[in-house]
């Protein structure tokens, strides 16, 4: 039969795949990152410490190498990626326990007409990768799953075994020093910055917008070159209530990062998603920390800023959904900032796929901004750089249509011995240019902490 290989353009000939699964034990994280071969991708959950709801608790996932690529680009690239695995999925023979059964594991652009080139050069508008080896992580063992075409010499019992030795010889990971920062580059700089953030606020005042997202970027160069797998270890270290991910590009570059925001999980007919806006800084004193949440609760920009997010939400899920609840607002706080967030879950009127999902939510206010469409153009307009794949969806959906993404937010781009961070902050009629470029700074340090 014909299948989708390297994209919505290529067919091979080369018969179904067969996915089966082996128990082994929990080899060091940083370890298997460190050596997988890329196309890698790296998937890691919020720790279940970090999250109320059991249901909640995401997998960590370390793959390598790949037994089919699907990619895409333009308006319709989530329908395109949707269809070519729908196809994928059909031809696979899985033999695997829940938690380790085969997913695809990729990302999107945030926009439509996203050009891979630049700091984003291997990073088209849509891919995602069938991994040829996956380790899952559970919380007794750990599971390698090894996929393979059944025209391939090597058989997946043959690949299994391979796999298994490969991780048998793997050495614990010895820590290494952050690379270090040699200089860093802003665009826009600081005068830039204030022109638009005032210019954004006089269309707002003149009803143009509501809310629009403006975003920063900081080229950092690096003293060495980084160690994925140690920079990963750090992020899961101080921000185990996050997601952290990678995925590989090519040409040497690869996109990470520690995202706090959940665009959506499905599972069945049930979805899960929320609201993450208004931001305030952490105190050095737990009586300093609580004076500011007290600000950032009472806030009038920062819970008018949330209540277009939770509204938009509500509205983009209607049409597919029987039932939508919100819960309380409530504080969440990371190591850097805190958030007001709200959490969604809803009710599937049937079986929809994930990225029908995604397409419905995204952007969400909270990272593009209100009407959609003037406020996309006000960002392509505004912003001296390509946002490529960030505060974009970036995820893992398995032969269900079940899956999860994040926003990849608090995120960077590298190449060897430079990292392009980004980082933005939503724009309402109140906002001062000022303050603005303070969060920002603020939402850069994550990555900046896991370099330096």
């Amino acid at each position: 039969m014909s299948r989708l290989r390297g994209g919505e353009s290529v067919g091979v000939e080369d018969g179904p795949l067969v996915s089966h699964a082996v128990p082994i034990e929990p080899p060091t994280f940083a370890s298997v990152v460190r050596s997988a071969t890329s196309p890698r991708a790296v998937w890691c959950g919020p720790a279940r410490s970090a999250v109320s709801d059991s249901s909640s608790v995401e997998p960590t996932i370390v793959t390598s190498e790949r037994a089919a690529v699907l990619t895409a680009s333009g308006s319709d690239r989530f329908a395109t990626i949707r269809d070519s695995a729908t196809e994928l999925f059909q031809s696979l023979q899985a033999d695997t326990p829940a938690i380790a059964r085969p997913r695809l594991f990729g990302g999107f652009a945030f926009h439509d007409d996203h050009t891979p080139t630049g700091v984003w050069d291997g990073f088209p508008g849509g891919q995602f990768v069938l991994p040829r080896f996956q380790i899952t992580w559970g919380e007794d063992t750990a599971w390698l799953t090894a996929t393979a075409a059944e025209s391939e010499p090597a058989t997946v019992e043959q690949l299994l075994a391979s796999g298994r030795e490969w991780i048998q010889s793997l050495e614990p990971a010895t820590e290494t020093l952050p690379p270090g920062i040699r200089d860093t580059d802003r665009k826009p700089e600081r005068t830039s910055w204030t022109n638009a953030v005032e210019a954004a606020v006089d269309r707002i005042h003149s009803q143009a917008l509501r809310k629009v997202v403006l975003a920063q970027s900081l080229r950092a160069t690096l003293e060495r070159p980084l160690d994925s797998g140690a920079t990963l270890a750090r992020l899961r270290d101080a921000y185990p209530g996050c997601f952290e991910f990678l995925i590989d590009g090519t040409n040497d570059r690869q996109f990470l990062g520690a995202t706090p925001e959940r665009l959506v999980t499905v599972a069945g007919k049930t979805l899960t998603t929320g609201a993450l806006a208004g931001t305030t800084s952490r105190g050095a004193t737990p009586a300093e920390d609580e004076a500011l949440a007290d600000r950032l609760r009472e806030s009038e920009k920062d819970n008018h800023e949330h209540d277009l997010v939770i509204d938009t939400i509500r509205q983009q899920l209607a049409p597919l959904t029987s039932s939508i609840t919100t819960s309380d607002r409530r504080l969440r706080r990371l190591a850097t900032v805190q958030h007001l967030e709200t959490p969604v879950k809803a009710t599937l009127t049937d079986d929809s796929h994930v990225l029908s999902m995604i397409e419905a939510l995204h952007p969400t206010p909270a990272v593009g901004g209100l009407p959609p469409r003037p406020a996309l153009s006000t960002i392509r307009s505004t912003e001296p750089f390509e946002r490529g794949w960030y505060a974009a969806p970036i995820g893992w959906f398995d032969a269900n249509g079940d899956g999860t993404f994040a926003v990849a937010l608090r995120s960077a781009v590298s190449a060897i011995d430079v990292a392009t961070l980004f980082a933005g902050v939503g724009i309402v009629g109140d906002s001062d240019a000022a303050d603005e470029w303070d969060e920002v700074q603020l939402k850069y340090q994550p990555i900046l902490d896991a370099l330096e």
